[in-house]
């Protein structure tokens, strides 16, 4: 019927799940060099669960994170050995793309603490520019506000591959940004600036459904992938806080995840998968549920 992109789940929940240790202001990247390898293994385990695209532990990976700690002068090596793991996934798995994750600068979901135009873009395009030569695209992540978009994309456009663009939303009101400005104004912008797709991310699944219909006028590939954490409240928006703050949703299964999904890709969503606390369990299912349907997963 439809070819349908399969991304992985939430890589950066499962390295600290696995770890077995509390998270820490630098999150997934603490958890890769206390565990080397182990998100290749992450990796590995989402590709046989079948999704297509390895998304890099790069998420995090910024200098304001590294400040004050003792890896602040190992910027370019950690990128190294993200991408390195991703890409030994791939190669083992035999196919399938690696996806170069741009997270936001400072914090997530905290679009008021973002930098401003003309120290944000060259801060996401020297990223970029690490990332181009290891990565198939890139993909701009739990993108809060059009400051945040524009900025983002006129970094990660200077580099010469393809860049997606997904958005965080509001979790009782799909059609607003955790700002509070119009998905679809930001979407139009995405557009205009050259973004290959547009997708809504890191968000209560219940709230996609109104994000993609107005993304989808836009005119580009649009997709979902949505989290299983409770929703995004004013107690985690704090100074620099960590993921414990946030608590999974033990009712979001990987049959309950894969109903919510699949109505996205009746929406006409070609590009799906999860993100925090979606795992390889919940992508086994969802393409379970894609080829069921008919739908090719590539």
């Amino acid at each position: 019927m439809t070819e349908i992109t399969l991304l992985d789940g939430g890589l950066g929940q499962e390295l600290i799940a696995r770890s077995h240790k509390a998270p820490t202001p630098l999150w997934s990247t603490q958890a890769m060099l206390d565990n080397p390898g182990l998100a290749q293994a992450i990796h590995a385990d989402f590709f046989a669960a079948g999704a297509t695209v390895a998304t890099a532990n790069t998420y995090a990976m910024h200098r304001d994170r590294l400040v004050d700690t003792e890896h602040a002068d190992r910027f370019a090596e950690l990128h190294a050995m993200a991408l390195g793991e991703a890409r030994a996934a791939r190669d083992a798995h035999g196919s399938g793309r690696v996806a170069g994750a741009i997270g936001p600068l400072v914090a997530s979901y905290q679009f008021d603490r973002h930098p401003d135009h003309d120290t944000a873009v060259p801060l996401y395009s020297e990223v970029a520019r690490i990332m181009t030569p290891h990565v198939d695209f890139l993909i701009c992540e739990t993108v809060a506000s059009v400051d945040h978009l524009v900025s983002v994309l006129e970094g990660a456009m200077t580099v010469g591959v393809p860049v997606w663009i997904a958005l965080t939303v509001d979790d009782r009101d799909g059609t607003l940004l955790r700002s509070g400005e119009p998905v679809a104004a930001a979407a139009a912008e995405a557009a205009a600036g050259g973004a290959e797709a547009i997708l809504a991310n890191c968000s209560a699944p219940e709230a996609m459904a109104a994000a993609l219909y107005a993304i989808a006028p836009a005119a580009r590939p649009f997709g979902a992938y949505a989290n299983a954490f409770t929703q995004i409240t004013a107690d985690f928006l704090t100074e620099r806080p960590t993921v414990d703050a946030l608590s999974p949703r033990p009712e979001m299964t990987p049959e309950l995840y894969a109903d919510i999904a699949m109505g996205w890709v009746a929406q006409g969503a070609t590009i799906v998968g999860g993100c925090c606390e979606v795992g390889p369990a919940h992508i086994a299912e969802l393409a379970r549920r894609l080829r069921a349907a008919g739908h090719d997963i590539v």
